[in-house]
C-alpha cells in the first residue's frame, strides 16, 4: 500500500517549461518518497525468478534449466531484459538520489548480481551460438545503457560493478555493431524489435564511454534508415500492445544524430504539426482497458516512452519554436496518464514500469 501511494502521488507533478537543452525541470525529478517506491518495484523482482518468460533457444534436454543457472546475474523480474534496466533503474537512483532512503538494500541487491563471477556466467551464455540472435536488440539496448550508467557514476561500489560488468558490455557493443552492418533495413515496430529504440541506448552508450567505433556506426546507419523519411504514419498508432511509439521513437533518435538545424527541418518533414488531425492519436493517452493483462499492460508503458521523447524533441528545438509548448503539454498528459495506471498493473507491469518512469522523471537522454 505504501509504494500504491508513493505512486500516485507522483501525478500530481506539473509539467514545467523550459527553453533550451538543459537538464529536466524540478517537477521532472524524483522526490525521495517517489525514488524509494520506485526502488521498491525494482527491489521486489530482481530476485524473484519465477514467473519467468525465457526467449533462448533449447538444442537439447541438458539445456534445461533454472533461469538462475542461465544467466545468473539478470535472471529474475519475469524476463533479462526487464532483470537488466531493474538494474540499470536501480543503478540511476542511487546516483541520482544520494538520499535514498532504501539505498543499503539497493547496494545490496545490485552488489550480489554484478560480481565478475556472474557476470562471467552471462558472459558464456550470451557467448553460445545458438543464443546469437538472444534478446537482440531490446535487451541488447538496456545492458549497454546500464553500462554507461556505471561509467559515469563517481562512487566505489559503481566502478566495482562496471569493471565487472564490463566484459558482457564489450561483447554486446560488438554485437550490435554487427548486426548494425548487416541490417538492410530498420525494424519499425512498437514493441522489442525496435531498431530506433536500441539505437538510443547504444549510442548514448558509445558516447558516454567513448566509443568512436560504435558511435560511427550507429550515427551512419540511423542515416541509411531514417534520414530520407517523410511523413511517418502516426495515424497508425498506436498498435494495441505498444510500448513504444515508432513514429516518435525515430524522431528521438534523429534528435542524436543530425545537427540542430538540420534535425529541425527533418522534423519538419517528418511529424504532422501538433494540432494536427492525424497527429491526435499520438498526441492524446491511449486506452488501457485491461492493465493487468501483460501484453495490453504495454500501453502504459507506452505513455512513458512517449513522455520522455515529447520532452527530448521538445528540448531539441529552438526556443521560439510553436511545438516546444505543445510537445511539453503531451508529455505531462501522457505522464500523468502512466502514472495514473501504474498501481493497477499488477506484476505485469510492476516488474518493468518503474524502469520507464525512472527513465522519464530523471530525464535521461535531456
Amino acid at each position: 500500500m505504501r509504494v500504491r501511494l508513493l505512486l500516485l502521488g507522483a501525478v500530481a507533478a506539473c509539467a514545467c517549461s523550459r527553453t533550451a537543452p538543459a537538464p529536466a525541470p524540478p517537477a521532472y525529478r524524483l522526490d525521495t518518497a517517489r525514488a524509494a517506491g520506485f526502488a521498491a518495484l525494482s527491489l521486489e523482482c530482481v530476485d524473484r525468478e519465477y514467473p519467468n518468460k525465457p526467449s533462448n533457444v533449447i538444442e537439447s534436454d541438458e539445456q534445461v534449466k533454472p533461469p538462475r543457472e542461465l544467466t545468473p546475474a539478470f535472471h529474475g523480474c519475469f524476463d533479462w531484459h526487464s532483470a537488466v534496466h531493474g538494474h540499470w533503474a536501480l543503478v540511476r537512483l542511487l546516483r541520482t538520489r544520494p538520499d535514498l532512503p532504501n539505498a543499503a538494500a539497493v547496494r545490496a541487491a545490485v552488489g550480489r548480481h554484478l560480481t565478475p563471477e556472474r557476470i562471467a556466467g552471462e558472459v558464456a551464455y550470451l557467448s553460445a551460438e545458438r543464443n546469437r540472435t538472444f534478446e537482440r536488440p531490446y535487451g541488447y539496448g538496456w545492458l549497454l545503457r546500464l553500462a554507461a550508467e556505471l561509467h559515469g557514476f563517481d562512487d566505489p561500489d559503481a566502478r566495482a560493478w562496471a569493471a565487472a560488468l564490463r566484459p558482457l558490455a564489450l561483447l554486446v557493443a560488438e554485437r550490435m555493431r554487427d548486426y548494425l552492418g548487416r541490417l538492410s533495413a530498420p525494424v519499425r515496430e512498437g514493441t522489442h524489435s525496435s531498431t530506433a529504440f536500441a539505437l538510443v541506448h547504444t549510442l548514448d552508450y558509445a558516447r558516454a564511454v567513448g566509443d568512436r567505433e560504435l558511435e560511427a556506426a550507429v550515427t551512419t546507419r540511423a542515416r541509411d534508415f531514417y534520414a530520407r523519411d517523410v511523413d511517418c504514419p502516426t495515424h497508425f498508432e498506436p498498435s494495441g500492445e505498444d510500448f513504444i511509439s515508432p513514429c516518435l521513437v525515430e524522431a528521438d533518435l534523429m534528435r542524436r544524430v543530425l545537427p540542430a538545424p538540420e534535425f529541425v527541418r527533418w522534423l519538419d518533414r517528418f511529424l504532422p504539426a501538433p494540432g494536427a488531425a492525424r497527429f491526435r492519436t499520438v498526441a492524446e493517452p491511449a486506452e488501457v482497458r485491461d492493465p493487468k493483462d501483460y501484453r495490453i499492460g504495454h500501453l502504459i508503458g507506452l505513455h512513458l516512452q512517449r513522455a520522455a521523447s515529447f520532452e527530448g524533441l521538445a528540448g531539441a528545438l529552438p526556443a521560439g519554436d510553436a511545438r516546444v509548448a505543445a510537445y511539453r503539454a503531451m508529455a505531462a498528459r501522457h505522464r500523468d496518464a502512466a502514472l495514473a495506471k501504474m498501481t493497477e498493473a499488477g506484476y505485469g507491469g510492476a516488474h518493468w514500469l518503474a524502469s520507464f518512469a525512472i527513465y522519464l522523471l530523471t530525464g535521461v537522454g535531456q
